[in-house]
């Protein structure tokens, strides 16, 4: 047995080092299927990945990268005959359904339907109002939750309840959802349907306690690689404690001042008592990628937050610690090789910014005039306005500067927000645009149905099927004509939908028969000359593709019709031709579709479903309409890997700063939107359930208090700021609006911290004065 644990902060190499043990040991003849990498989501393999693509790397791609959630998928398929029976599932000898976060969604609603319809959050009696897509959110995240911490899920609402003050009415509402867990296990069970919880639950009770099961993984997998691990769960951990001291070597990868997944059941507390079974424990210091500057800047951050992050103590420590030996030894070593940071000295680094502007009074103020030789002012700007829209103006305006007049690429320029939302992604692409700069977007907790160009396949799949009688509103056709043919504004659109669309005229009985839309030619001459004719004949190819597709005598599956719908939309003409952003989700959508009939065709429909006496398994066109209505629900979206994948082509990025550091991607210059915005530390209102409750060191009945409450968030914004400073090389930008994007004046904890910051500065300036 020989494990490793590797720490260190962000940015120091701990990657790059276990790629480099994954090819020694490929190299050394190791085999190759007795090697397992594990990560806490896949879209962190990438750079295992990319060595496994290295054809020079003999039988590289037989080892495995999992989650420890698709370990147990595989575990849980392979050894199904031995644990079904015993696990509680009423058909052992079919087969397992495993579900995606959105089929398990699909089946929560038909499984709590009864109770919602007796009355079950009910806003008279409990005191909220929630959507159904948050309330099935949040009563999965309960089932996950209590699986990875080992709690049995109808425990989770006494759970919820001994710990948060709540008053009669609330407590009836966490009853509710525990009738709600309970509900759907059962559900579950009676089908052989198995979501994350319940795939942790078997694995962790009936598989992993197995001797044979056991032994099994631990003969196969004897190189273990575990990266992330403090954004794992204590799943994972409970599951390594035993592993790793059966490895003939492993190697454990811990970033500190980490742990961005705490919503996810990420516990960096148990991953870190890891420690206690290494061999060895190495630390690396020295930043290969921030400044002196930058990591200046999240040091002091952190201490006004009660944090005291170590910048490079390690490193001047070895520096001393070599004189010293070389002093007594009586011998001549070498200094150690410049690091990265060594490479730029303190007192002379120059920012790329030429001239600063100091928060608070938005002066201009030339870098001689700062005194400080770690003065991080050199390496932010902060600019103050008004009102929210100015400071977009203003980022962009910034980024033309840098991408246009100084070369910058990008790829290496991030816009970063608490939230993107609809509002803010429209407004800053269509600004970018405007200027002729490349821009994307990235929020994977995003629902399908709301990106533009999956609503515009949705909308087009309910025309091509009238008989389904779910024939889109006018406005969304509109939209969807607008997306669909290149050139078209809202303005023609609306007027090509006005006469070309009239569903009200029709007779609902007669739907299945009958053309949803008139032919262009039937428009009267003035208002096609508005429109114009060569909107006209791509409407017209669009048209005819649809009624092609409706006169089939077999309907295709969705996927396949979305898939087909595609081809048509990006040629020459039609609104996704060069659209990578809407590519990239329409093949998501794909994927969903897809998944989802994977899933559902195996599913019998219960007799009270399909109104008939027997139980028979759902048609092609009640799959596609339960696909449809299931996700134009909004229901959260599966983590789809293209999505995270840098993009081929050089583009800035607008996304969430959480999801950008679990990309764990350095780039040269960060934009930090709404300083004053309260979602830069605080979390998601959640009254069904508790991220911090919920997970195995939290005593179970101790009390959350407000004073808990505010160490969270101080503890969630310390680590984000540091996170964020940790993977920029150059520059921060940083704006605030005093009037923010929902109208209201704000004086977020960030913004607080970034003042305090800067009055400290300016005091040590005048004592050096």
């Amino acid at each position: 047995m020989a494990v490793t644990f590797l720490t260190g902060p962000a940015g120091t190499g701990k990657t790059g080092h276990a790629v480099e043990t994954l090819r020694r040991w490929l190299t050394t003849n190791i085999p190759a299927n007795n090697i397992l990498v594990l990560v806490p989501q896949l879209t962190l393999a990438q750079p295992y990945r990319d060595l496994l693509r290295d054809s020079q790397l003999a039988g590289a791609g037989t080892v495995d990268v999992l989650t420890m959630n698709g370990l147990a998928l595989k575990t849980i398929d392979l050894f199904w005959p031995l644990i079904a029976d015993p696990s509680g599932f009423e058909s052992p000898t079919a087969s397992p359904i495993f579900l995606t976060i959105e089929t398990a969604q699909y089946y929560l609603q038909q499984a709590i339907a009864p109770l919602l319809r007796q009355g079950y959050f009910d806003p008279n009696v409990v005191p909220l109002t929630i959507s159904l897509p948050r309330l099935m959110s949040q009563i999965l995240d309960n089932l996950n939750k209590a699986a990875l911490m080992g709690l049995p899920h109808t425990q989770v609402g006494q759970r919820l309840a001994a710990s948060i003050a709540l008053d009669p009415s609330s407590r009836v509402a966490l009853e509710h959802t525990q009738a709600c867990v309970n509900r759907f296990r059962e559900f579950c069970l009676a089908r052989n349907l198995l979501d994350f919880s319940l795939r942790i639950e078997t694995f962790d009770r009936h598989l992993w306690p197995v001797p044979g099961v056991k032994q099994f993984i631990l003969n196969r997998y004897r190189y273990l690689i575990v990266d992330n691990v403090e954004e794992d769960n204590p799943f994972a951990h409970r599951i390594l404690r035993d592993w790793l001291p059966a490895t003939d070597e492993s190697l454990v990868i811990y970033d500190e001042d980490a742990g961005y997944r705490i919503f996810l059941g990420a516990n960096w507390r148990t991953a870190h008592n890891l420690s206690e079974l290494a061999d060895e424990t190495i630390q690396r210091t020295g930043s290969q990628v921030a400044p002196p500057l930058m990591l200046e800047f999240g040091r002091r951050a952190a201490k006004i937050l009660g944090v005291e992050v170590d910048v490079q103590p390690a490193e001047a420590k070895n520096k001393a610690e070599a004189k010293a030996k070389a002093k007594q030894d009586n011998d001549a070593i070498p200094e150690p090789s410049p690091t990265p940071n060594d490479q730029l000295p303190i007192t002379n680094y120059q920012s790329p910014i030429s001239n600063l502007q100091l928060p608070i009074t938005n002066n201009q103020s030339p870098i001689s005039n700062l005194q400080s030789p770690l003065d991080p002012r050199l390496i932010m700007t902060f600019e103050q306005k008004r009102f929210y829209p100015q400071t977009i103006d203003w980022v962009v305006s910034r980024i033309a500067t840098l991408i246009k007049e100084e070369g910058v690429s990008p790829d290496e320029i991030v816009v970063l927000a608490p939230f993107v939302s609809d509002a803010l992604r429209f407004s800053f692409t269509n600004k970018m645009e405007q200027l002729g700069l490349p821009a994307r977007s990235h929020r994977p907790s995003r629902p399908l149905s709301e990106e533009p160009a999956a609503k515009t396949l949705l909308t087009l799949a309910r025309l091509a099927y009238p008989h389904w009688h779910m024939l889109p509103e006018p406005f969304d056709v509109t939209q969807a004509m607008a997306q669909s043919i290149a050139g078209l504004d809202l303005i023609r659109a609306s007027l090509l939908t006005q006469v070309v669309y009239r569903p009200h005229h029709k007779p609902l009985d007669a739907l299945a028969d009958v053309e949803i839309l008139y032919p262009f030619e039937q428009i009267e001459g003035k208002i096609r000359d508005r429109i114009s004719y060569d909107v006209g004949t791509k409407f017209d190819r669009l048209r005819t593709w649809l009624l092609d597709l409706h006169n089939q005598a077999d309907p295709p599956v969705l996927d396949h019709f979305f898939n087909r719908l595609f081809e048509l939309l990006s040629q020459p003409g039609f609104g996704f031709h060069g659209q990578q952003e809407s590519g990239e989700v329409v093949a998501n959508l794909i994927d969903s579709a897809r998944q989802f009939r994977q899933v559902a065709e195996q599913v019998p429909l219960a007799a009270a479903q399909n109104g008939e006496d027997d139980v028979r398994l759902p048609t092609v066109d009640e799959l596609n309409r339960a696909y449809l209505a299931t996700i134009e629900e909004g229901i959260a979206a599966a983590q789809y890997m293209r999505s995270w994948d840098a993009a081929p082509d050089e583009a800035v990025l607008i996304t969430p700063a959480t999801t950008f550091l679990m990309s764990n991607r350095p780039v040269d210059y960060q934009f930090w939107l709404d300083a004053g915005s309260s979602g830069w530390w605080e979390r998601i209102a959640q009254p069904l359930t508790h991220p911090y409750i919920l997970t195995e060191d939290y005593p179970a009945g101790r009390p959350w208090t407000d004073t808990d409450e505010v160490q969270a968030q101080q503890d969630r914004l310390y680590r984000l700021v540091v996170g964020l400073t940790r993977r920029c090389r150059q520059h921060v930008f940083i704006t605030n609006a005093e009037v923010g994007e929902q109208g209201y004046e704000q004086r977020g904890q960030l913004l607080i911290v970034l003042q305090q910051m800067l009055r400290q500065l300016q005091r040590e300036d005048a004592a050096n004065t």
